[in-house]
């Protein structure tokens, strides 16, 4: 028996190393990855630049803290303002901590407004960690069950229904920002669509709100642009981003620009092992590989092979209640439960995951190549059609 606590119900399998879309497990046997560690290895397993960039950095310094001023932080903070038009980042080490600083950075800035117990609306169906106030945020009672009391200062709101919020305008004086994924992922791979999302930007104008993009999912390539609101016309106050970030280095950013920009003062937060020189050095050779945007665009066009066919594959197109997501986001949502499925893909060669409980969910690597993204779609078919003869 393990000595690690039981938190995952983990797949009785074991990969020893990796080649782009491809992992290999302790038997040699070949799997064609369509989960990328959950949206992790966005560049796909032993990416040369990655490889080439820890390598370097490890000979030479691994840790010094943030007391002291880190180069390669330095430059991927300006690397990453430049591609979004932010204008200060906070690194951490993962997603939840990216959205803890969010967090944190909202309720000062209610605060510096005389706001004394500021409170932030998030949507049912999200997801945004597993600390305490992220967790809070999150909108899923069954990983919120036996971790009462939780944080408050969070204001649950519909998913897709604006007047909702207006109404808590209306009503609740205390709301200093807005949080939400432009595209749900734990959610079942769930867009919140660019007329919402305009909707909310204009709420959040009109009572001087922050609005908070958490991209962590959907970020760094995945949804065809260097981060999904790249693609809109709405431009949020705050973004959060991590997994594709470092490609399997773990690093969180937040980051922020106008009125949110300047809401951190020295002491106000920190991180021990937050920005530190190796999680920068690999993000920094992540960044600067998507920067070109040939992977970004090529994220579009994998995405549309991958559901075409799935499309083509399925033998009766009735199963699949929905198809949905950008890029290669996609979420298949059935009519009835398939989480067995992650198991029979499994032993197909496939790696996959089921979400929200009847919605399969893809986040293959971009460095797929067009014909790996057509055998991907093809193996979901004849999962599916295997699942409902």
């Amino acid at each position: 028996m393990s000595a690690l606590m039981p938190t995952y119900a983990r797949l009785p399998v074991t990969f020893t190393r990796g080649e782009g879309a491809v992992l290999y497990d302790t038997e040699g046997r070949a799997y064609l990855d369509g989960l990328s560690g959950i949206a992790v290895t966005n560049l796909g397993h032993a990416h040369p630049a990655i490889t080439e960039a820890i390598q370097q950095q490890a000979s030479q310094l691994m840790h010094t803290s943030n007391l002291y001023r880190i180069q390669p932080q330095e430059d991927l903070a300006d690397a990453l303002t430049s591609i979004t038009g932010m204008e200060r980042v906070f690194f951490g080490n993962s997603g939840a901590e990216a959205n803890e600083a969010a967090i944190k950075l909202a309720r000062m800035y209610g605060h510096q407004r005389g706001v004394e117990r500021p409170s932030i609306v998030v949507l049912e169906s999200a997801f945004h960690g597993r600390t305490m106030a992220t967790l809070s945020a999150t909108g899923n009672r069954k990983i919120q069950a036996g971790f009462e009391p939780l944080v408050g200062g969070f204001v649950r709101a519909a998913r897709g229904d604006s007047a909702a919020i207006a109404a808590i305008a209306d009503n609740n004086p205390d709301v200093v920002a807005v949080m939400v994924e432009p595209i749900q992922g734990e959610g079942g791979v769930m867009p919140l669509g660019d007329e919402y999302l305009r909707e909310l930007r204009t709420l959040c104008d009109a009572n001087e709100w922050l609005l908070i993009y958490d991209e962590v999912q959907s970020g760094n390539g995945r949804t065809g642009h260097h981060f999904y609101y790249l693609g809109t016309d709405v431009v949020p106050d705050i973004v959060t981003t991590a997994k594709g970030l470092g490609n399997g280095m773990p690093i969180g950013a937040c980051m922020a620009r106008g009125k949110a920009a300047d809401v951190f003062g020295p002491g106000h937060h920190g991180s021990t092992y937050g920005g530190g020189h190796l999680a920068c050095a690999a993000a920094l050779a992540v960044t600067n590989t998507l920067s070109g945007g040939d992977l970004t665009n090529r994220a579009l066009s994998l995405g549309e092979t991958v559901r075409s066919a799935v499309v083509a594959g399925v033998a009766d197109n009735s199963v699949i209640t929905d198809l949905r997501g950008q890029g290669l986001m996609i979420g298949i949502e059935l009519t009835r439960d398939c989480t067995e499925l992650v198991g029979q893909a499994l032993g197909a060669g496939l790696l996959i995951n089921v979400t929200a409980g009847n919605t399969i969910r893809l986040l293959p690597p971009l460095v797929m190549s067009k014909e790996q993204a057509g055998e991907l779609g093809a193996g979901v078919a004849a999962l599916i059609n295997a699942f409902y003869a």
